[in-house]
């Protein structure tokens, strides 16, 4: 189990590096997020099916499809996303102001980070699929069930947004449509209830170490209120978008989707 943890760690470096160079060669930082969702969602797949004790459980196959799920349709949408732009992503736009001149060799450093990162969220997918319960039962079906509905619930949000930036009208402007009108950023919402899957699945009798599983959840909330989420995208809005920006804060909650304030003058 070590070697294993040992390997998918250095794994994980190995594929920032190579990140890392590839979004030196074409000068989109925006490239980060797309390489770091697919080793994430492989480092997943690795701990599921990696054969420690023989061939895999109903449990470990069903944990490879989740983590899997969630890598290919986040992952496609960010390369999307990212190839279909002539501009940067508004962060790393921000991270290349604020780091100049070592922007590069920051980034470096940001993206072992990030394989850091990668390398304690998938440790949930470990202890889920190596618990030991026979069979599947209700604790796996609510964990597969919450996070089928946070795949959907990001992918609904991102489509939403995208659908408003296809209109030429709304240039500029701000994404209040759908979910957005009701949350400044429901995808990273629907992104933490995805972590917040695997210890339901982690978590029973005979299974200690699966409390580990709540590392998953706490973490990416970490990420994406403190750290790499929302206060470097917060501020880049706030340079672009100014007062715009402001009012929109003072009406729609920053993370968990709830009903906007009335506006006021």
């Amino acid at each position: 189990m070590i070697l294993l943890i040992l390997a998918v760690s250095l794994g994980l470096s190995l594929a920032m590096t190579l990140v890392w160079a590839f979004q030196r060669a074409v000068a989109n930082g925006g490239w980060t997020d797309v390489g770091w969702t697919f080793a994430t969602g492989a480092a997943g797949v690795a701990y599921a099916l990696w054969p420690l004790d023989g061939p895999p459980t109903a449990r470990q196959i069903l944990c490879a499809v989740l983590i899997a799920a969630w890598s290919l349709r986040l992952g496609i949408h960010l390369a999307r996303r990212v190839g279909g732009s002539p501009d940067e992503d508004a962060r790393y736009a921000g991270f290349r102001s604020d780091w100049a001149p070592n922007f590069q060799a920051r980034m470096f450093s940001f993206l072992q980070t990030q394989a850091v990162a990668g390398a304690l969220l998938a440790l949930a997918v470990l202890a889920a699929a190596r618990n030991p319960a026979p069979g599947l039962g209700w604790r796996d079906a609510a964990g597969a069930g919450l996070m089928l509905l946070a795949i959907l619930g990001e992918g609904l949000a991102d489509a939403q947004l995208a659908r408003w930036k296809r209109d030429p009208a709304n240039h500029g402007g701000i994404c209040q449509a759908g979910l957005w009108g009701w949350s400044r950023h429901p995808n990273y919402f629907f992104e933490w209830l995805v972590w917040l899957g695997w210890p339901l699945i982690a978590i029973a009798p005979g299974h200690p170490w699966g409390w580990s599983a709540l590392i998953g959840p706490a973490f990416i909330l970490l990420l994406l209120l403190k750290v790499s989420g929302l206060p470097p995208l917060e501020a880049a809005m706030l340079r672009s978008r100014g007062d715009a920006w402001r009012h929109y804060q003072r009406r729609v909650s920053a993370f968990v989707p709830l009903p906007p304030k009335k506006n006021r003058s």
